[in-house]
């Protein structure tokens, strides 16, 4: 498992979605084409990848790694990896519970 900074070896559908928002250089996950999500912007930054890491892991899972060997081969060699300003990013969704939800910001 790898990041590698790649510009056309990738998913054709998701390097002209990339292509589209203006993504001439991006690191991908080697393999995870299908557990991209997005792109995160923020300022002063430069665009990154962002993957759902419920996929990445239930992909691992469904390479054959029990629930917890995906946990830590995630948590070490993908969430642990910094390959420069462009490492992907991985979205960790909130519950859909009325506990957790953000209440709304009132205008006066």
């Amino acid at each position: 498992m790898s990041m590698t900074l790649r510009t056309g070896i990738f998913n054709m559908a998701l390097k002209e979605q990339l292509l589209e928002l203006g993504l001439e250089e991006v690191v991908v996950m080697d393999g995870y084409d299908d557990c991209v999500i997005g792109v995160l912007e923020r300022f002063g930054t430069e665009p990154i990848v962002l993957y759902d890491k419920d996929r990445v892991i239930d992909k691992l899972v469904d390479d054959g790694c029990t629930y917890e060997e995906a946990l830590e081969f995630y948590e070490f060699n993908q969430l642990g990896s910094w390959v420069g300003d462009r490492t992907p990013g991985f979205l960790v969704k909130l519950p859909i519970d009325s506990q957790y939800s953000i209440p709304s910001a009132s205008v006066n």
